[in-house]
């Protein structure tokens, strides 16, 4: 399955902290707009709180040092899933590139960090064992199983994992499969929104169809009161 790129996200203040915290190997998503506009995908290698953050010089055949120089201010954003679902995005300015013995990029540490709530429901974790198949005539028999990690009446957090890191799962129409013991087996019509793979666990969203009643039943026969989603 192909990759699937993170969208772009802007900067909007809800509420902000100057708190960062991420393990080393997250991806963060980094732009910079002056001499040109340049955005890049770039590892997490580390941070010491209130001084610097450490990310991975770009290993492409790509020229940046126009771009990648002390001063330049650049815009930092990166997704939190599970129980928070926001986008951080804070901005944050280029202090150092060291040669030695990596290529590394050392940015100072953000005054704020803004968040975003990414969605308008908030969601129930869970730990549900269930499947997703294609929404397609011809590939019913395909799936992927894994756990619903996060529940609601509009949509979920379905995680899997993958033998490769670079395995995700594209944007269509799906079908979430999940057998229990008082309903049976439902197949619930909805699609992908987003997946991403963090070391080949892969966190994929997924919103359902308008109006289906089997997400409802499902909530109820797991005691989840549905006038808090």
């Amino acid at each position: 399955m192909a990759d699937l790129a993170v969208s772009p996200l802007p900067i909007e203040e809800e509420e902000s902290n100057n708190f960062f915290e991420l393990l080393p190997g997250k991806v963060l998503d980094f732009q910079v707009n002056h001499p040109v506009q340049v955005r890049l995908r770039l590892p997490l290698i580390g941070y010491e709180t209130g001084k610097y953050i450490m990310l991975k010089y770009p290993s492409t055949s790509d020229n940046f040092n126009d771009v990648l120089i002390e001063g330049n201010v650049a815009i930092i954003r990166y997704l939190l899933e599970g129980d928070k679902g926001c986008c951080f995005a804070f901005k944050a300015t280029i202090r150092n590139i060291t040669q030695s013995p990596e290529k590394l990029i050392y940015l100072n540490y953000p005054k704020k960090i803004e968040n975003r709530q990414l969605r308008a429901h908030q969601r129930i974790t869970t730990h549900l064992p269930a499947a997703i198949s294609l929404n397609a005539p011809d590939q019913s028999n395909i799936e992927l199983n894994g756990i619903i990690v996060d529940l609601s009446l509009k949509g979920c957090g379905f995680t899997f994992k993958a033998s490769s890191g670079i395995v995700s799962v594209k944007q269509r129409e799906i079908f979430v499969c999940v057998t229990h013991y008082a309903t049976g087996e439902m197949r619930i019509p909805a699609r992908v929104c987003n997946s991403r793979n963090e070391k080949g666990r892969v966190n994929v969203g997924i919103q359902f169809n308008e109006g289906d009643q089997q997400v409802a039943t499902l909530l109820e026969q797991l005691f989840i009161d549905t006038s808090i989603l």
